[in-house]
């Protein structure tokens, strides 16, 4: 890894704009940068593989001046520039592939408005959704914008990838909350998509923050956004209840979305994802304690509570007692689900034997008066079909919604892998697509699955996979495998591969589908603000959509 004449040039120039000490070149700096959240990663790295890819260098501007600057620069060296928010995306959005220059936003950090009268807030790329969220609430103020990731993600990372929060049912997702935004293209221009400062040169009617928001810095570098804001509720009302099957459930949802109502929060989860809560067994326990995906903790979990139940008394007395005695015997369990889950298909025929009974939760939120009218009137469209749980399955999800986000390592360790898959389409073909998509992975993956991300016209179906190989390479190779599958179920079922993870490299191939006839308009945007291909290559649309990732 021998830097030439020309790279060191690079760092140095790169050096002089923001500072030796915010270039970073060291291998364990490089290592960092060089990957996401995405579980092909995860995999190469718990394999040994660290060295599939790396960049020259990461830089660290401190404002939109530097990010220009640091653009022009790398633009010149004729390397790939890779935007870089907090590195929690699922989708390898941010691999440097090819090398080049990690730009990395989250010194951009600044909250730098907050409007009360107008109800709007321009922020910088760099900022963590949590401390955003904790500044406007401090204002009696919220964004609605709440992924499960909220504590290690930042709004340039929402924006790049048209994100999703848990409330977007209500608020939509952040293309729905955004105004404008400033962009750094790969030119090295800044421009701001707000009508009158920029924009309107463009012509042709072309509503660039939409065409910015979700282009994953194929396009250029986001540096801040203006975004819409919302009142802090006054009341938060939330419950759960036992629908008889995912289509019942699936019947109610649609019911409430298209009566005008609209809730905080409605998520159904299929009869694993329940039973593995142990909500529905007349007992008013709470929802599954993670959100998403959370299958590997609830199902060990659930694993481990039946475990001790047929025990022997003395053995399951000291593995409660000792906490070495259990955490031996949670590995040993560990391992041998691993096992279990390198043979899916009978995991997966076992589930499809479990008792009916899906779980629904539902929450309301906003000022007093309206939101306990909707909660009522979803009480009442409830009430007609399924069984009443109480509030303490919506409360006990409102209090576990972050969980998730840390709690997939086990799974790893173990040498399985765990991923999400985030599809969506139209109420009529929902179910239809849920099964098409448990059948073509049955073989390579255990599943599970609940709905959320509601909307009048359809919803959103969250797929959690988990699988295992014998080594490396037969993990990689499933993991493959199940993806492809995957995808290409969905695309026959009419629906839509993508819905708020992003596209990154792992759904690349498929882009074409989901906007047929879209590739013409994104060869011409890159060819007006990155016309040298510079600007996170290979994301968003393939360069070969024949080539999976």
């Amino acid at each position: 890894m021998t830097t030439s004449a020309a790279e060191q040039t690079l760092i140095e120039a790169l050096e002089g704009i923001v500072g030796a000490r915010h270039v970073l070149v060291s291998l364990p700096d490089k290592l960092a940068y060089a990957r996401d959240c995405w579980p092909r990663g995860i995999i190469l790295v718990r394999g040994g593989r660290l060295m599939e890819h790396h960049p020259l260098c990461v830089a660290q501007p401190a404002d939109e001046a530097e990010v220009a600057a640091v653009v022009r620069a790398v633009r010149a060296a004729g390397l790939p520039i890779i935007p870089y928010g907090a590195g929690s995306g699922v989708c390898g959005g941010t691999l440097p592939d090819r090398g080049g220059v990690v730009v990395d936003v989250k010194r951009l950090n600044s909250i730098e408005k907050i409007d009360v009268d107008a109800f709007l807030m321009r922020v910088g790329a760099g900022a963590i959704g949590q401390v955003v969220q904790t500044e406007l609430e401090r204002r009696g103020l919220t964004l609605g914008h709440f992924p499960s990731s909220l504590y290690c993600s930042t709004v340039g990372g929402y924006l790049a990838g048209r994100s999703a929060g848990q409330y977007s049912s209500r608020f939509g997702k952040i293309e729905d909350m955004v105004q404008s935004l400033r962009v750094v293209t790969g030119i090295g221009d800044t421009i701001d998509t707000a009508p009158g400062l920029g924009a309107d040169r463009w012509g042709g009617g072309l509503d660039l923050t939409q065409l910015m928001v979700g282009s994953e810095g194929t396009l250029g570098v986001i540096t801040s956004g203006v975004l819409r804001l919302n009142l802090a509720p006054e009341v938060r009302l939330y419950r759960g209840f036992k629908c008889s099957s995912m289509e019942s459930g699936v019947k109610l949802m649609r019911k409430i979305m298209q009566a005008g109502l609209r809730p905080a929060v409605m998520r159904l989860y299929d009869e694993f994802d329940t039973l593995i809560a142990g909500s529905l067994k007349g007992q008013r326990r709470g929802a599954p304690s993670e959100v998403e995906p959370g299958m590997p903790a609830r199902l060990m979990s659930g694993l481990w509570d039946s475990a001790v139940k047929v025990l022997p008394g003395d053995v399951a007395r000291a593995a409660s007692a000792a906490p070495d005695i259990a955490d031996r015997v949670r590995r040993a369990g560990m391992g041998l689900l691993t096992r279990a889950i390198g043979s899916p298909l009978l995991l997966n025929q076992m589930t499809e034997a479990l008792p009916g009974g899906c779980l629904l939760v539902m929450g309301f939120e906003g000022h007093k008066g309206a939101a306990q009218a909707e909660y009522d009137a979803a009480m009442a469209l409830a009430r007609a079909s399924c069984v009443d749980l109480g509030s303490g399955p919506g409360e006990h999800w409102l209090k576990n919604r972050f969980n998730v986000s840390y709690k997939q390592s086990a799974m790893f360790d173990a040498g399985a892998f765990t991923d999400t898959m985030e599809v969506s389409t139209t109420w009529a073909n929902l179910m239809r697509l849920y099964y098409n998509v448990k059948r073509a992975v049955a073989d390579d993956a255990f599943i599970m699955a609940h709905l959320s991300h509601a909307y009048a016209e359809g919803c959103s179906i969250y797929f959690t996979f988990a699988g295992f190989g014998a080594d490396t390479d037969e993990t990689l190779a499933r993991y493959t495998r199940l993806w492809q599958v995957a995808q290409q179920a969905v695309i026959d079922s009419g629906a839509s591969v993508a819905h708020h993870h992003g596209v990154g490299v792992s759904k690349a191939a498929n882009t074409g589908h989901d906007h047929q006839g879209g590739r013409p308009l994104f060869d011409a945007l890159k060819a007006a603000f990155d016309p040298d291909g510079i600007m996170n290559p290979g994301k968003v649309w393939a360069d070969d959509p024949e080539v999976a990732p």
